[in-house]
């Protein structure tokens, strides 16, 4: 039976077109043959492009990883027909005027994942939800997955580097995490110690650097030893203590430094360096231990704590301070008679401290103070303060008090003349938190 096809069977009438360039002011159902992707397409209508016969229908079905109001991070798309290149990821927002589309090559036909860019994470809103859909090389549109924005976690001076971001406190205050497990690595500094006051005819010893404690994997904390476990946090409120520098000694110890503190992890303050006044002998121990006065004997040096620091210079009979221990090195003794032991190191010079690449870029922090000199000895036998922040000790010939420990090292201060030149504070300490974004 043949059945004829009459003007009342016609709903409506198709065009073909042929060529590279799909036709202008098409109506739905209309037929293009893309002679580029060698493929026949259909007008789904005014608000759709043209989509091949029997196009792979894409479909987005979860997204992982977080989306954050003003920190860039990184998505993953898990669906079907993703196909083999040019997805295109929209994210779309109405209150915050987010309508953004991103290019990603798949990493199969199932799983993608994208880079949020700036136009998204710095104009949302926290707490909005954004919609993200995919479309294919088939040109067909998935369905849409919110996902809320959170706020990224906040204190101190935030910065970035790679793919970390980076919260360094130089005074105390507070790091609120808002991200469940968040895993973080930290650098952890006390303040440094005093350095010793002046004696009749003595030098004060350099103070002890703070404790450091440092969880980088590949660097090393004080001692050296090696790097700490990173911390997994909860989110919370996480007071944040910067440890102030040990106040500088008169015709006393300089004072030990202050402790810093993050979550579960203490820094101890550096050992003051002992005074060169005969009557104030006590050992002066800390995160890394303050240096002799030069009066003391050989074994009252400050001592340090293990994976911390160092003990600090002994006295072998010049009359200038031991230096104070480092974080990286112990403090040397004060003998000028004594050879060069470590590089261009020589009596009553500060222990080095260490270096660390947390902020992205290789710092030295940590150093110990230099001994103060007892004059006529020459123009070389007070202490240099230690790499990493150590104040210079106090000389009566060259006619110098000592030097300013650097701020936020925890470096420790110089040690006084025999002969009234004065010694310096240590330096306070720092707190450095680094994590990466998902």
């Amino acid at each position: 039976m043949t059945t004829k096809i009459t003007n009342d069977n016609l709903v409506d009438s198709a065009k073909v077109v042929r060529g590279d360039t799909a036709p202008s002011s098409p109506s739905e159902g209309d037929l293009w043959y893309d002679t580029t992707a060698e493929s026949l397409k259909f007008y789904q209508g005014s608000a759709e492009a043209f989509v091949k016969v029997s196009a792979a229908i894409a479909a987005l079905t979860s997204v992982s990883g977080n989306l954050y109001a003003g920190a860039a991070s990184t998505l993953t798309l898990t669906g079907e027909n993703f196909l083999t290149d040019n997805l295109i990821v929209n994210f779309t927002q109405t209150s915050d005027s987010i309508d953004v589309d991103v290019s990603v090559t798949p990493a199969s036909d199932t799983s993608a994942t994208v880079t949020v860019p700036s136009s998204v994470y710095s104009n949302v809103t926290s707490g909005n939800a954004v919609s993200i859909t995919v479309t294919n090389s088939d040109n067909t549109t998935s369905s849409a997955q919110n996902k809320t924005a959170l706020a990224p976690p906040s204190g101190g001076t935030v910065s970035t580097s790679g793919s970390y971001r980076i919260h360094t406190f130089t005074s105390s205050g507070s790091f609120v995490n808002t991200i469940s497990s968040l895993d973080t690595q930290y650098l952890v500094i006390a303040g440094g110690g005093g350095g010793g006051g002046e004696g009749a005819t003595y030098g004060g010893g350099g103070g002890g650097a703070g404790g450091y404690r440092n969880s980088v994997p590949g660097e090393s904390s004080g001692g050296p030893s090696s790097a700490e476990t990173p911390l997994s946090l909860a989110t919370g409120t996480y007071p944040v203590t910067v440890g102030a520098g040990g106040n500088r000694g008169d015709l006393n110890n300089g004072s030990i430094g202050g402790n810093s503190v993050f979550s579960t992890i203490t820094a101890t303050g550096g050992g003051g360096g002992q005074s060169g006044t005969a009557s104030t002998w006590p050992t002066s121990d800390g995160g890394s231990g303050g240096g002799v006065g030069g009066t003391r004997d050989a074994q009252s040096y400050g001592t340090g704590i293990s994976g911390q620091g160092n003990p600090g210079g002994g006295n072998t009979g010049s009359g200038t301070g031991g230096g104070g221990g480092g974080a990286g090195q112990a403090g040397f003794d004060d003998c000028a008679s004594n050879p060069v032991t470590a590089g261009t190191k020589h009596h009553g010079d500060g222990g080095d401290g260490l270096s660390s690449s947390i902020t992205g870029s290789p710092v030295f922090r940590g150093g110990g103070g230099g001994g103060g000199d007892r004059g006529g000895q020459g123009p070389t036998t007070y202490g240099l303060g230690g790499t990493g922040g150590g104040a210079t000790g106090a000389s009566d010939e060259n006619g110098t008090n000592a030097t300013t420990a650097t701020a936020n090292t925890g470096g420790g201060g110089g040690g006084a003349s025999s002969d009234d030149l004065n010694s310096s504070a240590g330096a306070s300490g720092v707190v450095i938190i680094r994590y990466q974004l998902s």
